[in-house]
């Protein structure tokens, strides 16, 4: 009612309250397909919704442009391309990609980037139409934590037994940190088994966190919301990020499905930007 009143003084003295302040936000998930011009596009739309993001976890591929096997040297220009681009804006955090089935040369290309500074690794299972259960898939992501690299998957339970296998995954490269997209999208109750997992002496390294892209749009406002909530608390509220999976979902959009979600401050401020600061070392 103050606040009311006050808005209304300064309404007949023909002036308006400022706006509250937008939060800021890290972008975990978001596809640059066109370098320049689609970080520009991003930045733009930001701008529009009145949204300061301060961190944007950015990949080549996808969409248009696909990491499949048996063309490393086009993976690599393309995760060079990435890491120019995050040199040129320091918002703009690389995500690099490899594929499993390429052996020794993606062995040779996860060493490369981390020593390039990169942090963040995305492999997709669905897309690069690997089996995640596949021992090369394993020894990828061994070495990629040996050389402090976390590792991003697609977990949109497109594939079939895709949580299952990823949670395997996770279990024998304890010593590698996932971050698993979507949050196994509408399979997202499975990871609820994390809550029972971390109760067994010597099973879980606890290694795992997700980004919420495009599974925070299905669920809220939708008869699913309390149930993502609950899963969510089960998995971890200091193990979420979020994520707009840009440019099939904007931020806007996801930032307006989260805003939904009956979370507490201190909630939100962890999966907006707190997590992921402290993941990836952000200033």
């Amino acid at each position: 009612m103050r606040f009311l009143s006050f808005a209304l003084a300064l309404s007949a003295l023909g002036l308006a309250p400022a706006a509250p302040a937008a939060e800021p936000v890290v972008d975990i998930h978001v596809h640059l397909w066109k370098g320049e011009e689609s970080l520009a596009a991003y930045r733009e739309a930001a701008k529009a919704s009145g949204q300061l993001v301060s961190g944007i976890g950015a990949m080549w591929f996808g969409g248009p442009n696909q990491a499949r096997a048996g063309d490393p040297d086009r993976i690599r220009a393309g995760n060079d391309g990435i890491i120019a681009l995050a040199a040129a804006h320091k918002d703009v955090i690389p995500i690099a990609t490899v594929h499993p089935y390429d052996g020794d040369a993606a062995l040779a290309e996860v060493e490369r980037v981390a020593a390039r500074g990169v942090r963040l690794l995305k492999i997709h299972p669905h897309t690069q139409q690997f089996d995640a259960a596949d021992p090369r898939v394993l020894a990828l992501v061994r070495r990629a934590g040996e050389v402090g690299l976390i590792v991003l998957m697609d977990n949109a339970s497109i594939v079939p037994g895709d949580n299952e296998k990823l949670f395997n995954l996770a279990l024998a490269a304890p010593k590698t940190r996932f971050i698993f997209a979507h949050m196994g999208a509408l399979q997202f109750r499975f990871w609820n088994t994390l809550a029972l997992a971390r109760t067994a002496e010597s099973l879980f390294g606890d290694n795992v966190y997700f980004d919420i892209s495009a599974s925070v749009v299905i669920a809220a406002d939708s008869p699913i919301e309390e149930e993502f909530i609950w899963t969510m608390r089960n998995v971890g509220t200091d193990k979420l990020l979020l994520g707009s999976d840009y440019p099939q979902f904007s931020l806007a959009k996801t930032l307006d499905a989260f805003a939904k979600l009956d979370l507490t401050d201190a909630e939100r401020a962890q999966i907006r930007d707190g997590n992921a600061k402290k993941l990836l070392g952000l200033d």
